[in-house]
């Protein structure tokens, strides 16, 4: 089994971070959808808002590892077969998606301890409440949240059909490397 990463292929913890955090940030799009619905009444009113900013501190935690990961085992290189303007706009597209999903999840941060009580993260651990004080600090966070998360969903959609596109038109291991399959067989 192979844990890290090597030059031609993704090691196994890689593959489970990438798809523990699609996976999850997909499940956390339609659990916000879903709560904002909820009618005060709802008997899920208070309880979704909990999940969500639980599960949004342990993907805080899981995207930090994944930054450190990426520097003690680098991705393989592109594929040789790529154009200058795919290992490009690769590079920029992976770039933002990092950048769309930490803004995402620091702005409910501020969202959830704009009031000033810690997070409390499935009674596990508390994370404390470090910047409050705004009048509009929710709001702003909260819009900000909103639409990051619609980019997210968006980009990585974009992503995945780059991923098909390499390959069913352009038949190389893109994709069978991003599902573990080795590309050496």
């Amino acid at each position: 089994m192979q844990w890290k990463n090597s030059a031609t292929r993704y090691g196994h913890l890689s593959l489970l971070i990438h798809w523990v955090v699609a996976i999850t940030v997909y499940a956390m799009f339609a659990l916000g959808l879903w709560m904002v619905s909820l009618g005060y009444y709802d008997s899920w009113y208070h309880q979704a808002p909990e999940i969500h900013k639980s599960i949004g501190i342990l993907l805080f935690i899981i995207m930090a590892f994944r930054v450190i990961w990426r520097f003690i085992s680098p991705p393989p290189k592109p594929l040789a077969s790529y154009s200058r303007i795919t290992r490009i706009s690769s590079s920029i597209a992976q770039l933002l998606i990092y950048i769309i999903l930490f803004s995402i999840l620091i702005s409910g941060y501020l969202i959830s301890t704009a009031d000033g009580q810690p997070i409390s993260v499935f009674g596990w651990f508390d994370v404390p409440a470090l910047f409050t004080g705004s009048a509009t600090q929710a709001d702003t966070a909260g819009d900000i949240h909103l639409y990051l998360a619609w980019a997210v969903v968006l980009l990585s959609l974009l992503h995945a059909f780059a991923a098909l596109k390499h390959h069913f038109f352009d038949r190389d291991i893109t994709l069978k490397r991003m599902l573990g399959f080795n590309p050496d067989n």
